[in-house]
């Protein structure tokens, strides 16, 4: 089961996805509302938190989840304070009951990562693209257009027409047809 915690929050948070199975995962913490409670009003424990990159608005939450659950923080810089283990390009990793390849796709951001489930179909794209063709920003620190461009096609390459299900970072999740978002992404930022 996959639930977007922050589906009803009225502030400037990330999507906040949890993951329940085998290895119940909280992916991108948020920030500016209350979590903790929400996580405890919906599971008795947590497994693990896994970043898809540490912009502040994906991760403001992260130390109150951790300590609150006794958890890692998994992600892809081993260098940031909040990261724990570290998620390379290429590892695959347990989330819920299904097994995802971790995909480094910088471009927002230089620790950004995206998770692909083949075998469920389902993609959690960070910032990386959005519904309707949307992108990552590339105007902040460490943002690069044409980084951000490989890596959608990097996506492409991996994901088939097949896809079934697009979590984005920001904005609902995409359920009809996802591939067709994540060109129509492609295609715009490459203008």
């Amino acid at each position: 089961m996959i639930r977007n915690l922050a589906a009803d929050i009225q502030v400037f948070t990330s999507n906040v996805f949890l993951i329940e199975g085998e290895r119940t995962v909280l992916v991108d913490p948020g920030a500016n509302f209350d979590v903790v409670t929400r996580l405890e009003e919906a599971v008795d424990s947590l497994d693990a938190i896994v970043l898809t990159h540490t912009h502040p608005d994906h991760v403001e939450n992260t130390e109150s989840v951790a300590s609150s659950f006794d958890v890692d923080v998994w992600g892809h810089d081993p260098q940031h304070p909040l990261v724990d283990e570290q998620i390379a390009d290429g590892d695959v990793i347990q989330i819920g009951d299904h097994e995802y390849h971790a995909v480094h796709t910088p471009g927002h951001k230089n620790d950004h990562l995206c998770f692909y489930a083949e075998s469920a179909g389902i993609l959690f794209a960070g910032d990386l693209v959005f519904g309707g063709g949307g992108f990552g920003r590339t105007d902040l620190d460490e943002g690069d257009r044409p980084t951000l461009v490989r890596s959608i096609e990097r996506i492409l390459e991996l994901v088939d027409e097949d896809l079934g299900v697009l979590h984005s970072g920001h904005g609902p999740s995409v359920t009809d047809r996802p591939y067709e978002d994540i060109e129509m992404a492609y295609r715009m930022a490459r203008v």
